[in-house]
């Protein structure tokens, strides 16, 4: 296919859901101590906003050994089903939606772009998202946390996206928040938007073009660095 896709990362860039997704931490660390299932030996687990800014974009399956220390496959998959739960409950009644996100996946849709989503989150995160910016039937490829054994950085996610859209990596944009995603966007070969939701500017060195925020894009945009024969990073 000779269209360029988009993909879109979901949280931080469609979704502004990094303080739900701390408290959602918090509260399962909460059940835990309050249940009694927290290992005796093992001080209870503290989840600091910077360890949370650390680790904003990485799989739980990365992030539950740094509070809970190591635990079986087993338990680790409870954890983590929980605490999405918790997510998800918390956001259910009003989604905190990135201004602007649902004009430019209309915007691009029109403009012929194919959409995908490659998230670490997991499938119901995304779908709950999508079907409340009602934009879910103008994305019909997702990749999620439930798809991939490996993280970012890893370019698994994206490698992955690009092999389902039937796209190859140079014709597919990334649309980041979270350095991490940048490296692993970049590692699976597609050009980088970077957004400035949480991290600084200084922090996306190699990003092909980088956005002060989501309202900042457009479909135009998307387009000539799709059709740009040169990587070159870009500013606004």
């Amino acid at each position: 296919d000779a269209r360029p896709a988009v993909i879109f990362d979901m949280d931080g860039v469609l979704v502004d859901s990094a303080e739900s997704h701390f408290r959602s931490w918090q509260v399962l660390v909460e059940e835990i101590q309050d249940s009694n299932i927290a290992h005796s030996n093992q001080p209870p687990p503290k989840v600091t906003r910077d360890l949370f800014a650390s680790t904003f974009g990485r799989q739980n399956r990365d992030i539950i050994p740094l509070l809970f220390g190591q635990v079986s496959s087993e338990r680790l998959r409870i954890l983590a089903d929980r605490k999405e739960a918790i997510y998800r409950d918390l956001i259910r009644s009003r989604p905190p939606i990135v201004s602007g996100a649902v004009d430019l996946i209309r915007g691009l849709a029109e403009a012929d772009i194919t959409l995908a989503v490659g998230s670490s989150g997991p499938l119901a995160n995304i779908r709950l998202v999508l079907e409340a910016m009602q934009v879910a039937d103008l994305i019909p490829t997702i990749v999620s946390g439930d798809d991939v054994t490996r993280g970012k950085p890893d370019p698994q996610v994206f490698a992955l996206c690009c092999e389902r859209l039937g796209v190859a990596p140079e014709r597919c944009i990334v649309i980041e928040d979270a350095p991490v995603g940048i490296e692993a966007a970049r590692a699976a070969g597609t050009r980088t938007i970077a957004v400035l939701m949480h991290h600084p500017k200084e922090a996306f060195i190699g990003a092909d073009l980088i956005v002060q925020k989501l309202t900042d894009l457009t479909p135009p945009m998307v387009l000539s660095l799709a059709e740009s024969s040169q990587k070159q990073q870009h500013s606004l």
